[in-house]
Parts: structure tokens; C-alpha cells; sequence
């Protein structure tokens, strides 16, 4: 599991720490808004 936490995921560079999941619902949570 630490590994994949390490490991930058290929679509999200910016924010490696954040899923693409948490990184869609932010962007739908900015719409919302």
C-alpha cells in the first residue's frame, strides 16, 4: 500500500496525493458552488 501512495499517479501530477475520484468531486464541488 506505501508504494502506491509514493508512486505520482499518470493523471494527476499536480496533486499526487489526491485521487481522480477526490479530483472530480472537487471540480463538481466548484461547480455546485
Amino acid at each position: 500500500m506505501a508504494q502506491k501512495e509514493q508512486k505520482p499517479q499518470k493523471n494527476n501530477k499536480k496533486a499526487p496525493a489526491k485521487s481522480l475520484k477526490e479530483k472530480r468531486a472537487d471540480k463538481q464541488a466548484k461547480k455546485n458552488k
